[in-house]
């Protein structure tokens, strides 16, 4: 058998040998508990809804603890005046007084927290399908350990603070932008203000967009959309900036799980997965998908 022969055929069996792929195509190995695959459609639309009914199911099954939850917010406040931060009340009478800003940020805190999540979720399984199962995986540790924060330490909005002087802007402009203001409020735990999962899942977003696109504006709004949602949830007295700071805390955790699993932050993961052809997994065909 000639040199060549035995070239060509030592390149056949290395190339059926399936391969960690790092950054964009660059071999190198992968740590984790698990390797990344190109998710089943059916299987994220099913589990995208379990997950959300099951959340809601627990966050609202939370005994609402007005007392303490009550009692929580009043040392918040105390803290926050403490470290001279404690600006909320200002802020929220400042926008209220600005009635179609006041409105629009009503609607905003009501739909823009589930529709650009999921808008994220999808363009990360359209194009990004190697790092979707971290980033998904990010997400729910996230929300997961948000639970805990709803169990032991219950919280009061600053719109319903006794004697907070807080203007709940739903109920005032007669929106829908709460859940837990005007008729809906039976419907949701009022007192599940700590973590901030707004900030959580928009931090999430915009952080993921920011490592992830390509064009430069989309990314500079990556980076807006939590920014914007920060000044949001307080205009609406829906939550103290420490509630921000818990929502950043459950993210961190988020990524640190799905680097632990995945073993890299999911920006960090390859944009194309190997998919199984019968018994085996063949390497990433050499095929650009554009991102945005």
């Amino acid at each position: 058998m000639s040199d060549s022969t035995v070239t060509q055929s030592e390149g056949r069996e290395k190339a059926a040998v399936p391969r960690a792929v790092t950054g964009e195509g660059t071999p190198g190995p992968r740590r984790g508990l698990r390797r990344s695959r190109r998710p089943r459609l059916w299987f994220e639309i099913l589990l995208i809804a379990v997950s959300y009914w099951t959340y809601s199911l627990i966050r609202n099954a939370v005994p609402e603890q007005k007392a303490e939850a009550l009692r929580n917010a009043d040392w918040i406040w105390r803290v926050e005046h403490a470290l001279g931060i404690a600006v909320e009340q200002s802020v929220n009478h400042a926008v209220n007084s600005v009635t179609w800003l006041i409105i629009g940020m009503n609607y905003y805190y009501a739909t823009l927290h589930f529709i650009i999540t999921l808008g994220v979720l999808v363009w990360l399984y359209r194009r990004h399908p190697g790092r979707y199962a971290a980033a998904r995986l990010a997400l729910f540790a996230t929300t997961g350990v948000a639970l805990v924060g709803y169990y032991l330490f219950p919280l009061a909005p600053p719109r319903l603070m006794r004697g907070g002087h807080f203007v709940d802007t739903v109920l005032v402009h007669h929106t829908w932008g709460s859940m837990a203001s005007g008729d809906l409020k039976h419907m949701s735990n009022q007192y599940a203000a700590m973590p901030s999962m707004h900030i959580g899942w928009s931090l999430w977003c915009g952080l993921t967009i920011f490592a992830l696109a390509s064009v430069p504006w989309v990314r500079v709004l990556g980076l807006l959309y939590p920014a914007t949602t920060l000044l949001v949830i307080v205009s609406t007295a829906n939550h103290f900036w420490l509630d921000a700071v818990g929502g950043v805390l459950c993210l961190s955790f988020g990524f640190g799980v799905a680097r632990i699993v995945y073993g890299a932050v999911p920006h960090r993961l390859p944009r194309i997965v190997a998919e199984p052809v019968g018994d085996s997994v063949a390497a990433p065909a050499d095929r650009h998908v554009p991102s945005p």
